[in-house]
């Protein structure tokens, strides 16, 4: 079987034209698959990495989100006193935090998008223990100063430090810029909670509370005393599942839609790849069936057009794959997330389970394509063969 295959590969070369189209025919279905699903990969990371289970998120109860929750002052009191809470010098480690949506031009389009303002305690720099500020400083507490996520500074006009912004009724600083290990706390911008409520007329509400517990196991502990207070109707939820939730619509309708394309374009690869191995074994029937007239069965002659097939399958995968890591390993963009309506900034991530996935869907294609030409040229009546010119 291996003789008569490697007999078959050293043919490749009379027959290159052929080959090289099936091969840029796979190589594009590759592509395409990795690169719509490298969009969907990026953005699954960015709301994930920062989900930590030892973070506690809580909200109004019935609430899926932060723009559908409400909290009042003495609650988010409650809840930072709860039992699991980890606590410092300056007390439990909690962040009441307000959650609004503002209008900024993209710096590439110039057009509005919608921007996450958050509104956050000092607490929240504890809790969220990724946050860096890699230029200026934090905001000081009860001043109209704010700070942006490298993401949102990337993605939007007007938000490098030391300019003003005008947002609701106040006019803010930019103070600092902060990065958060490429979560999706890049994408959004910090101020002081209590001077955002008056901005905004929120009055002394706010939307979610973020906790940082003493251990991940004390999460159970600390959920259910907050369920069980008949003060209290709240929503618990760890950072980590809360955030992977939010990620869930928007990476399936992405991916379900990559591999719809990719499996519209795997047809026409397919078909390349049929008339690729059907020419093949029409250009070597002699061959083949002088192979059948010296003793060799039908099964080598199969695994031979297979191997070939296979292979250049193989090849136009990584290819495929080689391209897509070099054009979209890395590229920034940015999107909306349904849950809040408002942009996402994250780049695309090319991960080797995306390529291994991928290389494995293009030696499908290549064993679909050349398992029809194989068993022709194994059925084909040696009498017949010796007679081809």
């Amino acid at each position: 079987m291996f003789s008569i295959a490697l007999f078959n590969l050293r043919t490749l070369p009379e027959r290159k034209a052929a080959a090289f189209t099936a091969v840029i025919g796979i190589a594009g279905v590759v592509g395409v698959l990795v690169g719509v699903l490298a969009i969907a990969e990026g953005f699954r990371r960015t709301m994930t990495v920062s989900g930590s289970p030892d973070v506690a998120v809580v909200l109004r109860g019935g609430a899926d989100t932060e723009m559908t929750s409400g909290l009042e002052r003495d609650a988010t009191r409650t809840i930072g006193d709860a039992p699991g809470v980890a606590r410092d010098a300056n007390g439990p480690l909690a962040s009441a935090e307000l959650f609004v949506i503002i209008n900024l031009p993209k710096r590439t389009t110039g057009t509005d998008a919608n921007v996450p303002l958050r509104g956050v305690q000092q607490g929240a720099f504890t809790v969220r223990d990724n946050i860096r500020i890699v230029e200026g400083r934090r905001f000081a507490t009860g001043r109209n100063e704010i700070i942006v996520g490298a993401g949102a500074a990337r993605a939007f006009a007007g938000l490098e430090v030391g300019k003003q912004i005008h947002v609701g009724q106040n006019l803010w600083e930019i103070v600092g810029m902060f990065t958060a290990n490429g979560g999706i706390a890049e994408s959004e911008i910090w101020a002081d909670t209590d001077v955002l409520q008056p901005a905004y007329h929120r009055g002394s509400t706010f939307q979610a509370v973020y906790v940082k517990l003493t251990s991940a196991a004390a999460f159970q502990q600390f959920k259910e005393y907050l369920t069980t207070n008949p003060k209290l109707n709240v929503k618990v939820e760890r950072q980590s599942d809360f955030y992977a939730e939010q990620s869930t619509a928007v990476t399936r309708f992405i991916t379900t839609i990559g591999v719809f394309i990719a499996s519209l374009m795997a047809l026409g690869a397919l078909f390349g790849a049929l008339n690729t191995m059907y020419s093949a074994v029409a250009a070597r029937t002699r061959e083949i069936a002088t192979l059948r007239a010296l003793g060799f069965g039908a099964g080598p002659v199969v695994f031979s057009v297979l191997t070939e097939s296979v292979l250049l399958s193989i090849a136009g995968g990584l290819l495929g794959g080689t391209a897509a890591y070099l054009l979209f390993d890395g590229y920034r963009a940015s999107t909306i997330n349904w849950q809040s309506f408002s942009q996402v900034t994250f780049a695309f991530r090319v991960t080797p389970h995306l390529l291994g996935s991928a290389l494995g869907f293009a030696t499908l294609i290549g064993l679909i394509g050349g398992v029809f030409p194989a068993l022709r040229a194994a059925r084909l009546p040696i009498a017949t063969g010796l007679r081809e010119d």
